[in-house]
């Protein structure tokens, strides 16, 4: 398989989210991508909390938890896996403490979200801390995924069969997703509040799976874009390919 064997198309995207449909694939090769997009690219993610002082009323552990789930930016191209950031916070009430209070050692490692609450403090309440935040994969630990929702499925096409029949109800038949119309045209079934009878009415239709097309719905937590993500995820799967040929050949 070439990457002549490819074709991606971006069906919608904005900052954070995208559906990408994909032809040429097998559905290992489509359920590979997914579980290296959740597994396998990295992201930094706070690992360890040395707190100065917390007379807020949470337990230490608990704001390490909720600070663990924070999403940093991460610039794949200057880190490695098992790289650290520190980072630090100092607030007092009353006031809450948000993500955006987070002051980072490192300009290229920042939050990726400015309005994360971690605490309500009250008049007299304090939280001073320095986190190390290390970069890692899914593979260790959920908080480790940049891609918060990956899904797939296949591309179905709605095919026109002819006219209903005099009598025949028009009744709704919902389908969710993106469909390839009889005339090849990629659409969103939002467009349409997802029911058939709505785009193509009076018509008798029927849907089938396009093989080989699957359409991705990627939703990333910040840390990095929905294209970084991807291209990430595929290379992963190469380079895992790369040394299973080559244990092979020896």
């Amino acid at each position: 398989m070439t990457e002549d064997d490819f074709d991606v198309q971006y069906v919608e995207r904005d900052d954070r989210s995208a559906r990408v449909l994909i032809r040429g694939l097998t559905p290992a090769f489509a359920n590979g991508i997914r579980r290296a997009m959740i597994a396998d690219v990295p992201t930094f993610s706070i690992d360890t909390v040395r707190f100065v002082e917390n007379s807020s009323v949470m337990f230490d552990e608990m704001i390490g938890l909720r600070l663990g789930l924070i999403p940093l930016k991460t610039p794949l191209d200057d880190f490695e896996v098992g790289d650290e950031v520190t980072l630090a916070l100092d607030v007092e009430g009353p006031a809450t403490a948000y993500s955006g209070d987070i002051e980072s050692a490192d300009p290229l490692v920042e939050v990726a979200d400015d309005n994360i609450p971690i605490i309500e403090l009250k008049e007299g309440q304090r939280l001073e801390f320095e986190a190390d935040a290390v970069l890692d994969t899914g593979k260790e630990h959920a908080k480790h995924q940049g891609g918060v929702s990956v899904g797939y499925r296949h591309l179905q096409r709605v095919s026109v069969e002819g006219d209903l029949g005099e009598f025949d109800d028009d009744e709704p038949r919902i389908l969710r997703g993106v469909i390839e119309t009889p005339d090849g045209e990629i659409e969103l079934t939002d467009e349409f509040d997802n029911d058939l009878s709505e785009r193509f009415p009076g018509k008798e239709v029927s849907v089938e799976d396009v093989p080989g097309a699957f359409v991705f719905h990627i939703e990333t937590d910040g840390s990095f874009s929905v294209e970084e993500l991807l291209l990430r995820a595929i290379d992963s799967i190469e380079e895992r390919a790369d040394e299973l040929q080559t244990k092979v050949a020896v």
